[in-house]
């Protein structure tokens, strides 16, 4: 088990509380660790998505109508 020790108050749909529950007993770990876990999940996901906007941040700019001519020529529209 992961040292958790910041305390924060969420409030979950009764449905979703119940599946947290139950994912908890099946998985032998508590609801902070599951919701820790699927935090730290999204904020890589953020992470990623702000890395490869930079990376990608000079690439030149096409414009929807040069996209589309390109597709017809291409035969994949």
């Amino acid at each position: 088990m992961s040292v958790l020790n910041k305390r924060a108050t969420i409030y979950f749909d009764p449905e979703v509380h119940r599946a947290l529950k139950i994912k908890a007993a099946v998985t032998s770990r508590s609801i902070s660790e599951l919701i820790d876990d699927a935090i730290r999940h999204e904020l890589a996901e953020d992470e990623e998505d702000i890395r490869v906007f930079e990376e990608r941040a000079k690439e030149p700019t096409l414009s929807f109508e040069t996209v589309l001519k390109d597709l017809k020529a291409d035969g994949k529209i």
